[in-house]
C-alpha cells in the first residue's frame, strides 16, 4: 500500500540536481510520489587549472571587495584551494578584503570558513549587492565576484562603468541534463496533467526545463499548462522564478527563500486544494495528478480511468453522458471505449457502486445521501 500522508496520491516533479535528495525525502515522507528529472547538473571545477590559477592571482593581487554569490560556490573555491595547498593563503587574503554576501546561505559559508562578512543582501540578489557597492563608491577598487550558474554580465559591467576593476571567478558550471529522456517524459506528464506540482530550486534549472520543452516541441503546451494553474509551479525564490515571470507566469514562491519553506508551501497548497474533491457514499474522493484518494486510500489510475473519474467529480453527482465522457478520453473513438473504461475504473477503485449507471443517460458518482438521490 502507498505511504499515507497529506500528499498521498500526489505526483511531484523535481528539476533540481543539487540537494535533490532532501526534497525527494521530504515529499516522500508526506506520501507523495516523486518524479526526479534534473534539467541540469553542476559540473565542479575543483581540479580545473583555470580556477587554481585564478586563485593564485587573487592571492598575489588582493581584492578590495569579494562578492560571494552562492554557498556551494564559495565552499568549492576554498576546497579547491585546499587541494592545491593554497587554502591558508586564500583565507588570509580574504580576511583583509571587504566580503559581501548575496544572502544568508552565502553568509553561512563565509562564517564556516572562519571569515566574517561586511554586509549581506536582504533580497538575496546579486543586483542588490552591486547597487550597494555603487552607492558606497567603487571607483578605483578591485572587486572579485564569485560567479554562479546564471551570472548576469551586465551587473559586472555596471561596476566597471562606475570605475571598478572587476574579475569574475567561476567555481562550477552548469552541464546538460543527466538524462534528457527523463526530462522530456516529465514535461509530457506536466502537459498531460498527471503531475500535481513541479518544483524548482535554481533559475538555470527552470530555464533549462523551458529550453528542453522547446527542443522537444512541447514549449507552447508547457507554458499553456503552467498558465492555467492546473499544475502547481513552485520556485524556492524570486531569482529562481525569474524565467517564468519573464513569460508573464506567476509561480508559487514562499516568503522565506529556503527549501523547508518551499516544501511547506507546496504541501499546504496541494492539501488545501479541494477543487477536485467530493464527499461520496464511500468517503471523501480526491483527484490527484496520477491517482485518486478514496477515504484515505490511494488508488493508482491510468489516464483513461482518471479522466473519467475527474469528469464525474466535476459534475458533483450529476449525470455525465457517454458522449461527454468520450470527449475527455484520450484517443477513444466510440462510446464502447467509455463502457470499457468505466469497468476498468470500477475495478481499480474496488467499489463498483461508486460509479453508478443511469440507464440510457450515462453515469454519475454515488455522492452522500444528502446530495443526489439514488
Amino acid at each position: 500500500m502507498a505511504r499515507q500522508g497529506p500528499l498521498s496520491g500526489c505526483t511531484i516533479a523535481i528539476t533540481a540536481h543539487r540537494r535533490a535528495e532532501d526534497l525527494i525525502a521530504s515529499f516522500e515522507r508526506r506520501g507523495a510520489k516523486v518524479l526526479h528529472a534534473p534539467t541540469l547538473q553542476i559540473v565542479p571545477v575543483a581540479d580545473d587549472h583555470t580556477l587554481i590559477e585564478a586563485t593564485r592571482r587573487v592571492i598575489a593581487n588582493p581584492p578590495d571587495d569579494v562578492v560571494v554569490t552562492t554557498a556551494v560556490g564559495f565552499r568549492g573555491w576554498v576546497e579547491a584551494a585546499d587541494t592545491a595547498g593554497l587554502a591558508a593563503d586564500l583565507l588570509s587574503t580574504l580576511e583583509q578584503s571587504r566580503i559581501l554576501a548575496r544572502g544568508p546561505k552565502a553568509r553561512g559559508a563565509i562564517r564556516a570558513a572562519g571569515l566574517v562578512e561586511h554586509w549581506s543582501a536582504r533580497s538575496e540578489t546579486t543586483a542588490e549587492v552591486v547597487e550597494w557597492l555603487r552607492t558606497q563608491g567603487v571607483h578605483g577598487r578591485k572587486i572579485v565576484v564569485q560567479l554562479h550558474g546564471l551570472s548576469d554580465p551586465a551587473l559586472q559591467d555596471a561596476l566597471r562603468t562606475a570605475g571598478a576593476s572587476v574579475r569574475g571567478l567561476e567555481v562550477y558550471r552548469w552541464g546538460p541534463a543527466p538524462d534528457p529522456v527523463v526530462v522530456e517524459r516529465m514535461i509530457s506528464q506536466i502537459c498531460a496533467g498527471t503531475v500535481d506540482a513541479v518544483v524548482h530550486t535554481s533559475a538555470p534549472g527552470a530555464q533549462a526545463m523551458l529550453d528542453a520543452a522547446a527542443l522537444t516541441g512541447q514549449y507552447d503546451a508547457l507554458v499553456a499548462t503552467l498558465r492555467t494553474g492546473r499544475v502547481l509551479n513552485a520556485c524556492v525564490g524570486p531569482v529562481t522564478a525569474g524565467p517564468f515571470v519573464a513569460l508573464g507566469l506567476e509561480p508559487l514562491v514562499p516568503d522565506r527563500f529556503r527549501l523547508g519553506a518551499l516544501i511547506r508551501i507546496v504541501t499546504d497548497r496541494l492539501t488545501d486544494d479541494n477543487a477536485r474533491s467530493i464527499e461520496t457514499a464511500f468517503g471523501q474522493l480526491v483527484i490527484r495528478g496520477g491517482a485518486a484518494v478514496l477515504d484515505g486510500v490511494v488508488l493508482p489510475l491510468g489516464p483513461g480511468p482518471r479522466a473519467v473519474l475527474a469528469a464525474l467529480v466535476a459534475a458533483g453527482g450529476d449525470v455525465v453522458s457517454r458522449p461527454e465522457l468520450l470527449a475527455v478520453l484520450p484517443g477513444a473513438e466510440d462510446v464502447h471505449a467509455v463502457e470499457v473504461t468505466v469497468n476498468r475504473l470500477r475495478t481499480a477503485v474496488g467499489r463498483p457502486e461508486l460509479v453508478r449507471t443511469v440507464v440510457r443517460r450515462g453515469y454519475r458518482l454515488a455522492v452522500e445521501p444528502a446530495g443526489v438521490p439514488s
